[in-house]
């Protein structure tokens, strides 16, 4: 499976291409096409500012125009902010990504486009796409920093192509207590609770340690939380017998 290819069309800054990069490898893309780059091309800029990505740029395709850089594509999505007067699909980067992926499946070649920083492609580099992608970004502040799309379109394949649950439980090298060790805590706070004199009035006391209970096993507690219960009470408790001596 062939990743798609980001061109970059007429990048103005080394800055800019360094950084974009940077971006296409924290995202597992290496396939850089540079068409036609304003201050021309080893770029010592763009290789500073890659730092650690210097490899896209390595083996970065330099091309004189986007007709050349796109031959061998099957499908071009063209990243753009501005309204066209092109008769083209619009999706969203989300979609656009999906759909490479289903392409690239397929075994086709996709590329997408990414404009000049100053003001984005042109229509005639738009008219040789197969569909737009625009982002759903502050329609009086749209325009993206280069290295941003890249990174935010990078992102999007990532995520169609390498699936992660939206939520993980990070344990810090511990794991949840058993029910038996929350049972544990339960009968604890139930017993210094009880020497305090909190369950009142007797009517009342097995519905407030039902709550207590149930509170314990809500909350999801791990072993060493348990701990730390169980040694705050301890230390309460010996204060309070200290305090009882005096």
């Amino acid at each position: 499976m062939i990743p798609p290819a980001f061109i970059l069309v007429r990048p103005q800054m080394g800055e800019n291409i360094g950084a974009a990069a940077r971006a296409m490898l924290n995202f597992g893309l290496e396939r850089m096409r540079i068409v036609a780059p304003r201050d021309g091309w080893p770029n010592s800029a763009a290789v500073a500012m890659a730092s650690g990505a210097g490899r896209v740029l390595d083996y970065a395709g330099l091309f004189p125009d986007l007709k050349a850089a796109i031959q061998d594509c099957d499908f071009v999505f063209a990243t753009t902010a501005r309204g066209r007067e092109l008769t083209k699909p619009i999706y969203t980067p989300e979609a656009a990504m999906e759909h490479a992926r289903a392409l690239v499946a397929a075994g086709k070649k996709v590329g997408v486009l990414f404009g000049p920083e100053r003001a984005g492609l042109e229509n005639d580099d738009v008219v040789l796409a197969n569909a737009i992608v625009t982002v759903p970004v502050n329609p009086e502040f749209a325009s993206l920093n280069l290295a941003q799309c890249v990174l935010l379109m990078g992102y999007e394949w990532r995520r169609q192509t390498e699936p992660a649950e939206a939520v993980v439980m990070e344990m810090a090298r511990t794991e949840f207590a058993s029910g038996l060790e929350v049972e544990k805590l339960g009968d604890h706070f139930e017993e210094r609770l009880d020497a305090a004199g909190f369950f009142f009035p007797p009517a009342k006391v097995a519905g407030m340690k039902a709550s207590l209970r149930n509170m314990w096993s809500r909350l999801g507690l791990t072993r060493a939380e348990v701990q730390t219960f169980h040694g705050m009470l301890r230390q309460i408790a010996f204060k309070l017998r200290q305090q009882g001596d005096e």
